[in-house]
Order: structure tokens, then sequence, then C-alpha cells
């Protein structure tokens, strides 16, 4: 059997493109060398490869054959030489290209506010236009992409809302399942709750002193008052007993 027509087209698969890009090239580098030996022909071979890599052979000298290749296409050209109006018509469009490119770069110049020299009221009145009409533009997208930004971080802002109402509604529910029924004892409150009853009973006792001691300062302060009027009738009655036996020691 035969070899099967092979289809002459890129082989996408990179390795089976080196594969068959080093068979490709030994076998021509030996068809060339092959040549030039059977026919006594100079034959030089000039190969790139994909990545840039130079593989060459040349019979002679590749100097040589290049230098031989040049001489040729200079008596090619004086043999059949160009037709003058092809030539004129070429310069021509030459030099319309180049006129169009340095009136392109001037008008880059002035959108920058440079090379404005010689330009007359109307023309800098256009160009102020045409800027002006830039501007806006760069603004308006400007807006544009800040709106967009605007509106992507309240959608983001939004959404973050809505995944944190989720998660708190999914511990509420995990709080209500894991609740008891019945009351839990607070060993915090009865602390509390002991510590204001013997609060309460402190307090209660010491207005308690305190009410027996202002009673017994009021019974005190009675005792005093009752002994000094005492006191002062005795004293009366001594002071009185003395006048009468003054009186009577008198008489006598």
């Amino acid at each position: 059997m035969g070899r099967g027509r092979i289809e002459i087209r890129k082989i996408e698969n990179l390795n089976s493109r080196q594969v068959t890009f080093s068979k490709r090239r030994s076998g021509l580098l030996k068809k060339a060398r092959e040549l030039s030996i059977l026919c006594e022909a100079e034959v030089a071979v000039i190969i790139f490869s994909s990545t840039g890599k130079l593989y060459e052979f040349s019979s002679a000298s590749m100097e040589h054959t290049l230098a031989r290749y040049s001489r040729g296409l200079d008596l090619d050209s004086l043999e059949h030489p160009q037709d003058e109006h092809t030539t004129q018509q070429e310069q021509v469009d030459v030099n319309a290209l180049k006129e169009e490119l340095v009136k392109l770069r001037l008008s880059y110049l002035r959108m920058l506010g440079k090379e404005l020299d010689g330009l007359s009221f109307n023309e800098l009145q256009l160009l102020e236009d045409q800027l002006s009409e830039g501007v806006l533009s760069v603004k308006d997208k400007k807006d544009e992409l800040l709106l967009e930004q605007l509106q992507k971080s309240r959608f983001q802002e939004q959404k973050v809302m809505l995944e944190n109402e989720a998660l708190r509604k999914q511990l509420e529910e995990v709080q209500r399942s894991s609740k008891s029924p019945f009351l839990e004892f607070s060993p915090l409150a009865t602390r509390f709750s002991l510590t204001d009853s013997k609060d309460v009973s402190t307090s209660s006792s010491e207005e308690n002193e305190d009410s027996d001691t202002c009673l017994h300062l009021g019974a005190c302060r009675v005792g005093i008052g009752l002994v000094s009027v005492s006191w002062v009738i005795e004293w009366k009655q001594e002071l009185a007993a003395g006048f009468d036996t003054a009186n009577v020691k008198a008489s006598k």
C-alpha cells in the first residue's frame, strides 16, 4: 500500500509541528547537498524556524552565493528597466503620503495646544470648539464609567446586606432551637439577689440602731432636763430656809 496524500496546511499541534519541521529540514538539506554533488550546481539554503533559529547550507560559501545572487538582481534590473511613467507616479504617491503625514502631525500638535502660530481667529475658534467637544465627550464617558461603578457598588452592597440578613435569621433560628423550655438557674442572679437581701437587712438593722440611739439620746436629754429642774427647786427651798433663819435671829 502506498502512502496517503498529506494535506498541505498548518499543523496545529506544536509538538507535531516541531517534529515535522526537524524531519523535513533534514530532508531538504540532504536534497540540496545531493543536488550540488550530482549536478555540480552552486546551492545555498537558508532556513529560519518559527522560533527564529537559523539553519543554512551552502555548497561553496554562503557569502559567495549571496554575492552572486545580488549581482544577478542588478543585471536583471539593467536588462528590464522599469517604466519611467510608473516610477514618476510612485514618487507622486510617496510625496502625497508625506504631506498627509505632516498635516496629521501638525493637527495632533495643535490638539495638544502647540504649534498655534499662523492660525486665524476663526481657525482658533474652530479648534477651541473641537477641543470643547472632545472634553465633553471625555467627561461624559468618565461619568458613564463612574455611574457603572456606582451601580456595581450598590449591587454588591445589597448583596452583602441580603447575605447578612440571611445569616442573622439563621443565627436566630439556631438560638431558638437551642434554648431550653424550662427556666434556667442563674447563679449570678441568685448571688445578686442574696447580696441585695443582705444589703436590705443590713440597712434595716442600721436604721434600727440609729433609731435606738436617737431614743437613747432623747431619754438622756429628758433626764438631764429633770435633774436641772429638781436642782433649781432645791436651791430655792434652801434659799428660803436661810431667809427664815435670818429673820428669827433678828427678832431675838
